[in-house]
């Protein structure tokens, strides 16, 4: 980490009025070595242009394709707290993108925190931390669970959610989290290898409906370049952005990748809550 969290106003989003109602109750409540093929947990950072780490938030503004939303019925209490199970399948594969498709598929560990609308880890339009950097272009997470663990100290963020790897696609990893009503949100990313610097994820993922948490979910998983290396296929060499470019949905030549804002998917998030 390069700079320190600031705590900052709550901002009256649209979320902001669940917060304040919520109050008045008495609850009170931003990954080297394989640039091109790995995953590993202890590579360095060589970009030696920082960035700010995750930034407060201005309002929660997730793009997946989110199905399958099912709130509790509700008897007039506001549930606080819930246990999710969340599954982690990657359809990527040969036979759902088979333009170009790399030897050796895989994702490095999928990995983020509950936490409030104070902070922003990754979303489109924002430059890419240091964290979120390394993630992407080597599957590294040590930087980026430093700055969930920023944002825990700091009381923007609860709870790290570590789901694992998944060592050949396709494949299924399973794990479970807590939440409650003061981080109602998820962020989570996992880098897909190889590639130059690409991801995927969910950011500021709202699981409160204003009475319950929602009971479950699906959400498809789009590609993100997170615009610090400009290789344009999954083998390219190194090629360091310089600036950062925001982050986006990947759109590659056909030549180099299948992908066109981000499609095909390459796999889903399932959150069941238990």
């Amino acid at each position: 980490m390069n700079q320190s969290l600031q705590a900052v106003p709550l901002k009256k989003t649209r979320h902001s009025a669940l917060l304040a109602s919520l109050c008045a109750i008495g609850l009170c409540f931003t990954l080297a070595g394989c640039s091109s093929s790995g995953s590993g947990d202890d590579a360095s950072d060589n970009d030696s242009a920082p960035t700010p780490p995750a930034t407060p938030a201005e309002g929660m503004s997730p793009d997946e394709t989110v199905t399958g939303m099912v709130p509790t019925e509700t008897s007039g209490n506001i549930e606080t707290d819930a246990r999710y199970r969340i599954t982690f399948t990657a359809s990527w594969s040969a036979e759902t993108h088979p333009q170009q498709f790399p030897f050796n598929p895989h994702f490095s560990p999928l990995t983020g925190a509950t936490h409030n609308e104070q902070v922003i880890f990754w979303e489109p339009g924002q430059l890419a931390t240091d964290g979120i950097e390394l993630m992407a272009e080597t599957g590294a997470t040590s930087l980026f669970q430093g700055e969930v663990d920023e944002a825990i100290a700091s009381g923007y963020a609860d709870k790290s959610v570590n789901v694992g790897s998944i060592a050949t696609s396709p494949g299924s990893r399973s794990s479970e989290f807590e939440i409650n009503i003061n981080n109602p949100m998820l962020t989570l990313t996992s880098m897909l290898a190889p590639s130059p610097d690409w991801f995927v994820g969910v950011h500021n993922l709202m699981l409160h409906d204003g009475q319950q948490f929602i009971d479950q979910l699906t959400v498809d998983l789009d590609l993100y370049d997170s615009g610090t290396d400009s290789g344009p296929g999954y083998t390219s060499t190194n090629d360091d952005t310089q600036p950062r470019e925001p982050i986006t949905k990947v759109t590659s030549d056909s030549g180099d990748s299948p992908f066109v804002d981000g499609k095909p998917i390459v796999g889903q998030l399932i959150l069941e809550k238990i």
